[in-house]
């Protein structure tokens, strides 16, 4: 009898999400649990003995150091099992970068022109900035220059892509009215230039070269900017037909389809498809739209907002946005719960530095759980209501807190005892809320590795080049990788992001530090060499 033939190897990316799988159905539990529940249904009972042991004990510092990979500090005496779960679900999780060299958030960048840091926060200087610089470079490798901005909100991105760096640009962004603010904002800009004696038919912004060592300064402004379109994207739609009306209708510039026309593009003529923080399905419809349109020579794409994204089942010709791939589509287990997908947009960095600090923000958590207990208690019907954010929970009084949310929930604080004995109980064993919200920080970025895997391996499954690069510092940007693909190779554009991070320095006025560059090549990072195979023409 004929042995059976070999199975072919599996791609690392392919091997990397199934892992993510079984890591994740082992401790699907901890994966889907709400640490509002954490007295309500008794959630520390289900953590391993030996786990419950060793964090009743642990300092928030030392919680910092088993979710940072350093150990845990003096004392910190962890179970083998446990050291185990958290080092499978390090190496599992895609890298963020290298750490940079400022321990503070950005500062207004020196490297954007004046009038581009008008009405944007430092922390989007910072993306727009390196987002802008990789589009740059996609542009020149693939010879295409015109740029259209999904989801542009007020047009911090497209005004640096146009006024910035010359390119031909249209925003699109499904809120009318932050497109008639994008509008407004150019218009700003436009009788800035025009003070400054800028022309309207001034050409592209020139790069001049400095001498190495010397601050660079930011290019000369060009005085055309970008062109402005409200209407939201149709996922099943063509390209050619991609614009849904805006939400509310009526408001800013008028909808209309910028790319309709022949082969979904108009004049014949192809476009990069960019968005920056792109919410839920927004941005699996980027990538389809890219991979059914000839006309999109390449796309960058920044994630956010995964609990937002559609999951099976879905009626009739309503795509989904996870999964995206046949092979993680395949696996067993692959679903992905809304808390799952929920936790996947917390900032693991920002919560390791409470920890280490031993924030008073750290309290409420275990403020929230116990409201939960008293108002499940009060209403058995109420679960999960929707308290909202009370401002500056840490700095008050449980029963302050409890004042201000019950109300919202339609109970009378009156009527609910607040400092009973049963509610100190519970307020003491803060520590362990703490610990076992952080055991669920671990299993977080995985979860953004599978969704951000899936659609890596969606494309690798149509043929395209394309790689995941941590463009951001993750300090400052928790949603930090953008997915590259084009219908071009990448190695150029990949490699160039290195010489972009060291322009950025560590100026002390300059926020960018280096942290755009991507790091040694990984797992699912690296795009796979060019073939035939791997351009579609």
């Amino acid at each position: 009898m004929a042995a059976a033939p070999p199975s072919p190897a599996l791609q690392p990316e392919q091997q990397r999400a199934a892992d993510i799988i079984r890591l994740l159905t082992l401790y699907r539990p901890l994966l889907d649990a709400y640490v509002i529940d954490f007295f309500a249904e008794g959630l520390w009972a289900q953590l391993p003995p030996p786990w419950q042991a060793a964090l009743a004990t642990a300092a928030p510092p030392q919680l910092a150091g088993l979710l940072g990979g350093h150990g845990g500090g003096p004392g910190a005496t962890w179970p083998l099992s446990l050291l185990a779960f958290a080092a499978a679900a390090r190496a599992l999780t895609f890298p963020r970068g290298r750490p940079g060299r400022s321990p503070r958030p950005p500062c207004h960048s020196a490297r954007l022109h004046p009038l581009l840091r008008r009405h944007v926060k430092p922390k989007k200087q910072h993306e727009i900035r390196r987002l802008g610089k990789l589009l740059q470079r996609l542009s020149q490798a693939t010879g295409c220059d015109r740029v259209v901005d999904i989801g542009a909100g007020q047009g911090h991105l497209s005004r640096f892509l146009a006024f910035g760096l010359g390119l031909s640009v249209t925003a699109v962004e499904g809120d009318g009215r932050l497109a008639g603010t994008a509008e407004r904002f150019d218009r700003e800009l436009l009788r800035e230039l025009g003070k400054m004696g800028v022309s309207r038919n001034e050409g592209p912004p020139r790069r001049h070269q400095n001498p190495p060592n010397r601050r660079r300064r930011p290019s000369p402004l060009t005085p055309r900017g970008p062109c402005h379109v409200a209407g939201r994207l149709d996922p099943a739609a063509p390209w050619g037909e991609f614009l849904l009306p805006p939400d509310p209708p009526g408001l800013g510039p008028t909808a209309k389809n910028p790319l309709g026309g022949a082969g979904g593009c108009g004049g014949g003529q192809r476009v990069l498809v960019t968005g920056l923080h792109a919410c839920g399905d927004l941005s699996p419809a980027l990538l389809r739209h890219f991979a059914h349109s000839p006309a999109v020579a390449a796309v960058a794409s920044v994630a956010c907002c995964y609990m937002k994204l559609s999951t099976p089942p879905q009626p009739p010709g309503c795509p989904v946005g996870y999964p995206l791939s046949a092979w993680v589509a395949g696996l067993p287990g692959h679903e992905l719960s809304y808390r799952a997908r929920e936790a996947a947009c917390h900032a693991l960095d920002e919560y390791v530095g409470r920890l280490r600090g031993e924030s008073g923000c750290l309290r409420a958590h275990c403020y929230r759980a116990v409201l939960e207990t008293l108002i499940r208690a009060a209403d058995p019907g109420k679960k999960h209501p929707g308290v909202q954010t009370v401002k500056k929970a840490h700095a008050l009084s449980f029963p302050q807190y409890a004042r201000l949310g019950l109300p919202r929930v339609g109970l009378d604080p009156a009527a609910i005892p607040l400092e009973s004995e049963a509610v100190g109980a519970m307020l003491e064993q803060q520590h362990k809320v703490v610990a076992f919200f952080s055991l669920t920080q671990l299993l977080a970025p995985l979860v953004e590795t599978l969704i951000l895997l899936d659609r890596l391996l969606y494309l690798r499954e149509q043929g395209f080049q394309c790689a995941l690069v941590p463009l951001f510092d993750p300090r400052f940007s928790p949603r930090n990788l953008v997915l590259v693909a084009a219908r071009a190779p990448l190695g150029a554009v990949l490699s160039g992001l290195d010489g972009d991070s060291s322009e950025d320095g560590d100026s002390s006025e300059d926020g960018d530090t280096d942290m755009g560059g991507p790091e040694p090549p990984r797992e699912g990072q690296t795009p796979p060499a060019p073939s035939a195979g791997h351009e579609p023409q």
